[in-house]
């Protein structure tokens, strides 16, 4: 599952939670061009989705086998037999939806009991900035096999994601370079202005209002009377979003880690870097408890808070050697720990990596845990995540903080976690700084009087989506909408990994038994 980015050490994912999109966007003749170099100050404004015209809500959509994605979704092998891709042609700017259009890249795979078919079930998998077609066949091997049954399973690159008009700002070279470097602030510079020379014509575009209305176009050409939908992470604010705008329109939807709609980026931050450092210090426990007196943090969360606060100061000194020349940085080795933090099957990962540095001096471990949250495969190739996760972000998001108020956060922050704290409090008024694009608002608005109910599910160990959000987004979505359900345990997102929820999610997709709000599992 894409996690909820956030702005790290490093150079480019410090700002890039707050990057851009692809200088190669898809044109009404299947073709594509460069994109212009004009740059509109604002996202445009969303008509009334009646305005779209049939051209686009009646396509019929060419599904064939899919090939293997591509290296801007995230690479890897051909999801095999079964799976079906296409393209939907959507408005680049639905301010004119009968101009010019992109093209969005689906992905499903059909009902396999057709007889008990209820419909598409519609995924996006979160980030911002995650591809839903890359992700979905590697979900669906395991976790969604019994929701298969009866519904078509289809996922999507989002606007400004892999082969959806993606983000490319700088070539995998230059991406190396920058999260190499030293230079926070000129690298900060060097990639944003490759956005804007390269992705001038989407930027605009990208925000979750465009995304959500993409959703129902999606909804009308998959046949569809209503949205049956599962958003994870960031998904979840798009569906927010969704069933705000088209509330009649939504079918069985389930939010699970989900994003707090009540709060503006400062608050989303704050609340993050506790639930990194809770799930840090979970972590170090179970590093005691495994490896005692092996345990690289020490016998307690001081101890090895000190330990690995000594580890990147060194690191900031001089970076650690790893494979194929390339260095471990102490703002890769951040991103690297944070990435092993998203579930407990990645703790002896941590371990192994912080372990490594300390005894070997080298950082190969962490360095691959970091690739993996920076979108990077055993190539060097980069997908579009991190630049789509800014440039969605940076086009929703109107807050701008100045070097003044991130400076009078950091003891705020730094008391919430003496590791990840005062350097992402620094880092604030980097965040979307020099942007083109003006955001859209503060925070979402997800309220959605007279829609279908929404199971909205929190887990109490989950680092990058606090529980309390959930809570706050069943509230906000309305009474009677949002049933909220509460899970006990660790990682971000729930199903296929507690087995209550998981039942209680089959139970309302399949046979819409809808639970009492306000339920937990264990």
């Amino acid at each position: 599952m894409s996690p909820l980015r956030r702005p790290t050490r490093s150079a480019v994912l410090a700002t890039a939670a707050l990057l851009a999109v692809s200088a190669l966007t898809a044109c009404d003749d299947g073709g594509a061009k460069k994109a212009d170099a004009k740059i509109a100050a604002s996202p445009s404004p969303s008509p009334s989705p009646t305005a779209l015209p049939a051209a686009l809500t009646g396509q019929q959509l060419a599904w064939q086998g899919c090939a293997a994605p591509s290296a801007a979704q995230g690479g890897g092998e051909a999801p095999g037999a079964g799976w079906e891709c296409t393209a939907m042609k959507v408005p680049l700017d639905y301010a004119q939806p009968a101009g010019e259009t992109i093209d969005l890249a689906l992905i499903r795979k059909k009902a396999t009991d057709s007889g008990k078919r209820i419909g598409s079930l519609v995924y996006n998998f979160g980030g911002p900035g995650g591809s839903g077609v890359q992700t979905l066949p590697l979900a669906a091997a395991e976790d969604y096999k019994k929701l298969n049954a009866v519904y078509d399973l289809v996922s999507f690159d989002p606007r400004g994601v892999g082969n959806s008009a993606g983000v490319k700002c700088v070539d995998d070279k230059t991406m190396d370079e920058l999260n190499a470097s030293e230079d926070s602030e000129g690298s900060r510079k060097k990639f944003t202005e490759g956005c804007k020379q390269n992705s001038a014509k989407i930027l605009p575009h990208v925000g979750t209002t465009n995304a959500a209305r993409d959703l129902d176009v999606m909804r009308q050409v998959l046949g569809e009377q209503k949205l049956n939908y599962f958003g994870i992470s960031y998904g979840t604010e798009l569906g927010g979003v969704y069933a705000h705008l088209f509330p009649a329109n939504v079918g069985r939807t389930v939010f699970d880690a989900v994003v707090d709609p009540t709060q503006d980026s400062v608050q989303k931050y704050l609340g993050q870097v506790k639930g990194f450092q809770s799930a840090l210090e979970h972590a170090m426990q179970y590093c005691v408890k495994k490896y005692k007196a092996n345990c690289p943090t020490g016998p307690n969360a001081t101890t090895g808070a000190e330990r690995i606060n000594a580890m990147l100061a060194k690191l900031e000194k001089k970076p650690a050697a790893a494979e194929g020349g390339r260095k471990l940085t102490a703002d890769m080795a951040e991103t690297g720990i944070i990435a092993t933090l998203y579930s407990e099957d990645r703790w002896d990962h941590l371990v192994q990596g912080i372990a490594e540095v300390q005894k070997n001096g080298t950082g190969n471990n962490l360095l691959y845990a970091a690739d993996t949250m920076s979108g990077r495969d055993d190539k060097g190739r980069y997908d579009t995540s991190v630049a789509a996760h800014g440039a969605i972000r940076c086009a929703d998001d109107s807050t701008r903080i100045t070097a003044e108020q991130a400076a009078a956060l950091v003891p705020e922050f730094r008391k919430a976690s003496p590791v990840f704290g005062e350097v992402t409090a620094e880092e604030l008024m980097a965040d979307c700084q020099d942007w083109p694009v003006k955001g859209e608002r503060a925070k979402p608005e997800v309220s959605a009087t007279g829609a279908a109910p929404i199971l909205v599910i929190g887990n109490t160990g989950d680092p990058a989506t606090p529980v309390e959000g959930a809570r706050r987004m069943a509230d906000a979505l309305g009474k009677g909408v949002g049933i909220g359900l509460t899970v006990k345990g660790e990682g971000h997102g729930t199903y296929g990994v507690n087995s209550c929820a998981t039942k209680t999610v089959d139970e309302f997709l399949i046979d819409g038994k809808v639970p009492a709000d306000g339920g937990t599992c264990e």
